[in-house]
Order: structure tokens, then sequence, then C-alpha cells
């Protein structure tokens, strides 16, 4: 069985935008690219409907290109043991309750035990000051924080 990795919303952003001048950005597009294409085959990649919903917001175009990428891939649901812990995330100051979306990717993973969680988010996701926090907040509820990590670091 292949270590699943739940694929969020930053990552599909990045895997189909345009080439960028700017050039973090355009690195990190390209990173995404590539892992993408290479790891297709070691990991099992999975969404909830809340990376469709992200996905599908903006320019026609873009969020089109968005959606189809991920279209055929596995969908967690955001169920009630997700939105609690989700809850349980924002309530003690972990995530700030206008991230409420960072929370319940957060909570999906963690309550489905998915090993991984791929993202760019490092303002309320892949961020180590609060990573700590997230990490007792989970094992309280009864629940394993997932590794968070960028395209590179997996």
């Amino acid at each position: 069985m292949k270590p699943r990795v739940y694929i969020e919303t930053t990552v599909v952003s990045y895997l189909t935008a345009r080439p960028s001048r700017e050039a973090l950005q355009e690195g990190r597009r390209q990173l995404t690219v590539d892992w993408w294409t290479k790891k297709r085959t070691e990991f099992e990649f999975i969404v909830s409907p809340l990376v469709f919903v992200e996905a599908g917001k903006g320019d026609v175009k873009a969020a089109t290109a968005r959606v189809e990428a991920i279209k055929n891939l596995p969908i967690l649901a955001l169920d009630d043991r997700a939105r609690s812990l989700a809850r349980a995330l924002i309530a003690p100051g972990a995530i700030p309750g206008k991230a409420t979306d960072d929370a319940a990717h957060i909570a999906i993973c963690s309550v489905n035990s998915i090993p991984y969680l791929l993202t760019w988010n490092f303002k309320h996701i892949a961020n180590a000051a609060i990573r700590l926090k997230l990490d007792y907040l989970c094992a309280i509820n009864g629940y394993k924080l997932p590794t968070i990590c960028t395209p590179e670091e997996l």
C-alpha cells in the first residue's frame, strides 16, 4: 500500500500556475510540477471537498485547470470528527479564527490518519511556530498530526 498524501490547495495552485518571473514563485511552481510528475507512482494523492471549493475560486481559466488536475483523486469527507477537531485547533488560538479552512485541512488529515499533508501555506499550516501546538491539540483530542511538508521536503 502506498503512503497517502493529502494535497492542500496551494500545491494544486502551484501545479497549474503559469510560469512566473518572480524567482521564488517560479521555483515553487517548478518544484511542484516535478514532484507531482515524479511521485505519482510512489504515493496515493488525496484531497477533500474543501480543496475543490478553494481550487474552483478565482479566474475561471485558472480555476478550471486546478479542478481538472485533481478531478480523479480520492476525496476525504469533512465530517463531524474533522469539524470538531478543526474547532479545537482554533479555540486556543493555535490557528486564527479567520483561517478555518486551514484548520479543516489539518483536521481532515488527522482524523483520517493521513501520514502527509503537502502544502505551500507557511502562514497557518507549514509553520514551525505553531506545529508543536497543533501536535499537542491533535494528541489531546485523540489524533496524530500528519507530517506537514512541502513538495521540496517530500
